[in-house]
């Protein structure tokens, strides 16, 4: 028995140490997050986006993002690095149409004037896909440094590309990382097609997500996935190249931006806040002890929830609509087009599609 226990204090000695001194893959920051204002006041709990129709259901894992094409075809790219269009484009039975594969992981979508497809790829860069099927790359680095996690795209009537590249930290299979960690490398960049310069526009940002242009350009806005924000950098006016926070304090992690018709703006809260994960922020030794832990003692950061916002020009919250029961959840990208709203996932098999309100 003496031997049990000592070999028992040995084993808890090793583990203890383990636990305290073993290298982890962050190097966290504190940072203490707001009050969470939960599911109150604009917030408030409802289950409007429970009726959502799935289309093309089964065919392809995580759509992140959705656009029309010039033929009125919607497009959407898969988790295997697919790119299809979808016709018809309102009912379950829809088809998809292969018609490229990056061979990364293609997120944020968007047509040019000219008709090319720009794509924002985890893993490749910002790419073209031109009407007759050719796939290149636009740009895939900086100041001679590789982007790591290019996520969302607007484009200007300019032709100027305004993108987000996530972490210079960790790449899109090592984006929770990033939670963890709690810096703010994320960055806010553009490329100009007409002389081939990508350009550094905004960094410091806390996982820049979504992108998108006010109707006048006058301002772009970033989401800041893991600092509950969305940021404004203003572009014209008294105000050019100061930034504020458009919409600050959400109670969940915004993901992609899109300006609507109205030019008010939908945002995808991909995932509600966690208060764990908030206790945890104020304190870098707590997460590196988390992160030796087993995978599955840590528990999911991301529970299935559907939720989606609108926001008008002057960062006001003109509509909320949830699906609690996570019918269609993990919610990255919505898209108003003729009267309806698109909604893309990391996770579904289908686009889901509902009036818009």
């Amino acid at each position: 028995m003496a031997k049990f226990f000592g070999f028992l204090v040995i084993v808890i000695a090793i583990a203890g140490a383990y636990l305290l001194f073993a290298p982890v893959p962050i190097d966290p920051i504190a940072w203490t997050p707001p009050k969470n204002p939960g599911m109150s006041g604009v917030f408030s709990e409802n289950e409007d986006l429970s009726p959502a129709i799935r289309i093309a259901d089964g065919q392809g894992v995580g759509p992140e993002d959705t656009t029309i094409g010039p033929a009125g075809w919607l497009y959407t790219g898969y988790a295997d690095g697919r790119i299809v269009r979808i016709n018809p484009i309102d009912g379950p039975e829809a088809e998809i149409e292969v018609i490229a594969n990056t061979g990364g992981r293609p997120l944020g979508l968007q047509f040019d004037a000219e008709g090319n497809l720009i794509i924002a790829d985890g893993e490749k860069g910002l790419l073209s896909l031109d009407p007759g099927g050719t796939l290149s790359v636009l740009t895939d680095s900086v100041d001679g440094v590789k982007m790591l996690f290019v996520d969302d795209l607007d484009i200007a009537t300019d032709g100027k590309i305004w993108f987000s590249d996530a972490s210079t930290r960790f790449g899109i299979h090592d984006n929770l990382l990033d939670v963890m960690e709690s810096r703010k490398t994320g960055r806010l960049l553009s490329f100009d097609p007409s002389t081939g310069v990508t350009k550094v526009e905004l960094g410091d940002l806390g996982f820049a997500n979504g992108v998108a242009l006010a109707a006048d350009e006058s301002f772009v806005l970033v989401n800041e996935t893991f600092r509950y924000r969305v940021t404004r950098l203003w572009l014209t006016g008294p105000k050019a190249g100061q930034t504020d926070a458009f919409l600050e304090n959400l109670p969940a992690h915004p993901d992609n931006l899109s300006r609507a018709p109205d030019g008010s703006f939908w945002i995808a809260l991909v995932a509600p806040r966690s208060q764990a994960l908030d206790d945890l922020m104020p304190t870098p030794f707590w997460r590196k002890l988390v992160m030796r832990l087993p995978e599955a003692m840590r528990g999911p950061l991301i529970v299935p929830f559907g939720w989606i916002i609108a926001a008008n020009e002057a960062g006001d919250v003109t509509a909320n609509l949830q699906d609690p029961n996570g019918t269609f959840s993990t919610i990255t990208s919505v898209n108003e087009y003729s009267g309806h709203l698109y909604l893309g996932s990391l996770v579904e098999e289908a686009v889901a599609r509902i009036p818009a309100p």
